[in-house]
């Protein structure tokens, strides 16, 4: 079979025959439309556009051009004054595309699409019925209410006008709540009997509002006395022949039907190879996998359930790549929650890079290329597919999914050639069900380029019978594009109200190149609480950790001398590992990353890769402080300032250390949210660290558990800034998280002097740094999660049954004996001065140090496992167990 194109036949002739069906109208409108048959009770007869882009693949160019002319008559019948108060609304799913075509003609209107797809926390500001379609009902969910409330003119986009219905149902339901003096209603083809076009100019003149129409061509569909009955029995008949059972040793992904010539003949018997006398073609239903599929997949670190091709594989004979196009950060996917002047501009620069990678990832030898939508997703396929079109030598071709079913007949004649059939793939609201992408299959595609949203991109998408698998069996290459779901946040603050980053000395110790702090300021609030009173509240449940602070340690003198000789100590090991992940993170994430600690711990570490990035390169890094909550997640203002500011994909989260990998998971689950609820994607949520003793991730200067001398004191190493704070009575939704800023503690501080130590040790671990950047190159650094592991086992064989209540690692030790009520510390058997520090807090707070001969740290903090101030000792120091 050859789909590609009809020999000069009429593509509504099939149905002309058989029915008695008449297409009459303006020169030209068999060109813009053919004919095909579905089961439905209202209308036997579907009108299929060969110029809209949804059923047969055609030129982009052509699609887009046809919305936008049909747009700039729309402008010229308005002026320019008039073109400039409207909004256009378009109809999903089929004029999803044509609408948002539509606005780029007139060019200065906003756009909404209706949809059938509820969003969670978006309130529909209207709805109405579609009565002759096969699921009625639609949405209007703008991101902004007031976008419908205007006074200005609304343009209504639909592919065809058939009875008027649908129109008239739209604006009986937005007139009655946001009347207006002037309505367009725009199509391709205006297919409405004179009796229909009077009705809608008499409901003009019931609400006193003028009404125009703009169409491509006009028509009419004569349709002989029980037209209805006769396609419903010529649908059931072909479907009962072309069923699998029907035919012995069918496969039942690849059922075959002889079709007969008009209803009177024959069929033939089930399984003939006989072709009935008159019969013009042969219908099929193509397969969705006809071959054995490979799908193995592997969970992607932060969509664990999401499937991912290990092997680029849909089926033996196809290959699936997928291909990042770099969607602009906070960029609507399309028209549902409303699509702006501003938003097209965006995308509009956008384009030809998204063009790009999707020509480098094309096979060279590819000649015809499909770019497929996905049911309402269809203007940024069909504008990336225009601009790709310009790009490559090969055919480029346009055409988008369907919800709607209609039968597929083999035959020049005819407007449907052959159908997949797979099941849908975004959870739609209204359950499951038969999804179809038409004259796709034996279209001598080369490659095929889906495109579907986030919400789509699910497991079964991905499956054995998914539409993947389908376009596999097809085409030799499917490419994927994924674009992220647009979902507007309620009350959403513009980024750009955010506040500017706080910088020292205003805020903090630290130089104010050396890092911005994306937090409020809440010094002047009283939060801290005694450790134990703390410690009762957050293991009884009557408190979060993240509500209160606890009361900064002042170290001894004793301490103080601890911390100066471990310092001189392992400043250059710290260097060496400084260098190890900045380089790393430079060659392997972004060549100018944008640099985000996790504050506080890991707000030195940036600040040291920061300037190992300038004095080994001149690089001026930025680098920012953002909070992140155990059990509450990243402080989505910070997200959202970050990426109005920076592209997502540059930023590199950064961390001191990992003990058992808990913030590194709450890291990734709080990103992905992010993007579901934001629209915002691009972030990586693999935090790059100094130090993975827990081996919990990729990118690390080292996996030695050692002493990091920063982890021995709280805010006077870390710029005088506390521990972060997110409190609702604080903290409201449009803000960022807090902290304090200890200014009364600039006497013991010793943030900059730590910094210094540090850095002066860079030019003489060069060598070494380089030497190990290149066995890291080749090294396995896949995450082995055994910290977890280990601290899963201690949880149990202590009777702890908590594993946050284990707390591994040097750095996550010392915290413990500073902030929490320790029980006990466990201590790898002979353990230097690594753990002098630790001894000497022990000591002081009379907590038993227990050396153990197997222990994957080199020491481990116990909190104790039911805490209330009634368990402390008599000196109110150690605690009974």
């Amino acid at each position: 079979m050859n789909i590609a194109a009809n020999n000069g036949v009429w593509s509504g002739s099939w149905v002309a025959e058989r029915l008695g069906v008449e297409l009459v109208g303006d020169d030209g409108i068999r060109a813009l439309l053919g004919l095909a048959l579905r089961r439905n009770p209202k209308r036997a007869h579907l009108l299929v556009s060969n110029v809209l882009g949804k059923h047969v693949p055609q030129s982009p160019s052509v699609v887009h051009g046809h919305g936008f002319n049909l747009g700039r008559r729309v402008r010229d019948l308005l002026g320019e004054e008039e073109a400039a108060r409207s909004v256009v609304l378009g109809y999903a799913e089929t004029a999803t595309g044509l609408g948002h075509s539509v606005a780029d003609g007139i060019g200065v209107a906003p756009y909404l699409h209706s949809t059938r797809r509820p969003v969670e926390g978006v309130a529909p500001a209207g709805g109405f019925e579609e009565s002759h379609s096969h699921a009625t009902s639609h949405l209007l969910l703008p991101a902004d209410p007031a976008l419908l409330s205007g006074e200005g003119p609304l343009v209504l986009v639909d592919d065809e006008f058939s009875t008027g219905n649908t129109v008239l149902n739209t604006i009986r339901d937005l007139h009655a709540r946001y009347p207006r003096k002037r309505y367009v209603v725009v199509a391709l083809v205006d297919m409405r009997s004179a009796a229909d076009a009077g009705r809608l100019a008499a409901f003009a003149g019931e609400i006193g509002a003028r009404v125009d129409l703009v169409a491509a061509a006009s028509g009419t569909v004569k349709l002989p006395e029980g037209v209805l009955e006769k396609g419903q029995e010529l649908v059931a008949r072909y479907e009962q022949s072309a069923a699998p059972g029907n035919r012995p040793g069918a496969p039942p992904s690849w059922p075959f039907a002889q079709f007969p010539a008009s209803l009177t003949g024959v069929a033939p018997e089930a399984g003939s190879e006989r072709t009935h006398p008159g019969a013009r073609g042969t219908a099929r239903q193509a397969p969705t996998h006809p071959h054995q599929t490979d799908n193995r997949t592997t969970p992607h670190p932060s969509h664990p359930s999401r499937p991912h091709s290990t092997d680029n594989r849909t089926s033996p004979r196809s290959h699936l790549t997928r291909v990042d196009l770099h969607w602009p950060p906070g960029l609507p996917d399309g028209g549902r929650h409303g699509f702006t002047p501003a938003h097209r501009a965006r995308l509009e620069s956008a384009l030809p890079l998204m063009a790009a990678r999707l020509a480098e990832a094309l096979p060279p030898d590819a000649r015809r290329v499909l770019t497929l939508g996905f049911e309402e997703l269809m203007y940024t396929p069909l504008r990336v597919a225009r601009e790709l079109e310009a790009l490559v030598t090969a055919e480029v071709r346009y055409s988008t999914t369907t919800r709607s079913p209609v039968l597929a007949v083999d035959d020049p004649g005819y407007a449907i050639r052959s159908r997949l059939v797979f099941p849908a793939h975004d959870d739609p609201a209204d359950g499951p069900g038969e999804r179809y992408a038409y004259n796709v299959a034996g279209a001598g595609f080369d490659a095929v380029v889906l495109f579907v949203d986030s919400a789509g991109d699910t497991p079964e998408l991905h499956a054995p019978d998914g539409l993947l698998a389908g376009l596999g069996a097809h085409a030799p290459h499917v490419l994927l594009a994924v674009v992220p779901s647009y979902v507007p946040t309620p009350c959403e603050e513009s980024p750009a109200m955010l506040p500017e980053p706080l910088r020292g000395p205003a805020f903090s110790s630290y130089a104010p190149e050396d890092v911005g702090w994306l937090l409020q300021d809440l010094s002047e609030v009283t939060l801290e609480a005694p450790t134990e009173e703390r410690e009762e509240a957050i293991q009884s449940g009557g408190a979060h950790y993240a509500e209160s602070l606890p009361v900064e340690y002042q170290p001894s003198e004793r301490y103080q001398a601890l911390f100066h000789a471990a310092l001189d100590t392992s400043a250059a090991r710290i260097a060496q590992a400084v260098g190890v992940v900045t380089e790393t993170v430079l060659a392997e994430r972004s060549p100018r990353p944008v640099l985000v600690s996790l504050a506080r711990a890991g707000t030195p570490v940036g600040v040291l890769m920061r300037r190992w990035a300038q004095f080994r390169y001149g690089l001026d890094l930025p680098h920012y402080a953002v909070s992140i909550v155990r059990g509450r997640g990243i402080d989505a203002n910070a997200l959202r300032w970050l990426a109005a500011h920076h592209d997502p994909r540059d930023v590199v989260f950064v961390d001191g250390w990992t003990g058992k990998g808990a913030i590194t998971r709450e890291l990734a689950d709080a990103v992905a949210e992010f993007e579901e609820q934001a629209g915002v994607t691009g972030f990586d949520p693999e935090i790059a660290v100094l130090a993975d003793p827990g081996s919990c991730v990729r990118t690390y200067g080292t996996r030695e558990d050692f002493l990091i001398p920063s982890a021995c004191l709280n805010s006077t190493v870390s710029g005088l800034i506390s521990r972060t704070v997110l409190r609702a009575d604080l903290v409201g939704p449009h803000d960022f998280h807090g902290a304090k800023f200890y200014r009364e503690l600039a006497g013991a501080d010793v943030s900059v002097a730590f910094l210094d130590a540090v850095a002066a040790r860079f030019g003489e671990v060069v060598d070494a740094v380089d030497m190990a950047v290149k066995e890291l190159a080749v090294a396995d650094r896949t995450p082995t999660w055994e910290g977890w592991a280990a601290v899963e086992r201690i949880s149990e064989e202590y009777g702890i049954h908590d594993v946050n209540l284990v707390k591994p690692g040097v750095g996550e030790t010392t915290r413990v004996l500073l902030r929490r009520v320790p029980w006990k510390i466990l201590a790898r058997a002979g353990a230097g001065a690594d753990l002098d520090h630790v001894r000497l807090l022990a000591e002081q707070r009379g907590v038993p140090v227990e050396e153990v001969g197997e222990l994957p740290y080199t020491c481990v903090g116990l909190i104790h496992p039911k805490y209330t101030r009634g368990a402390t000792g008599a000196d109110g120091q150690a605690v009974n167990v």
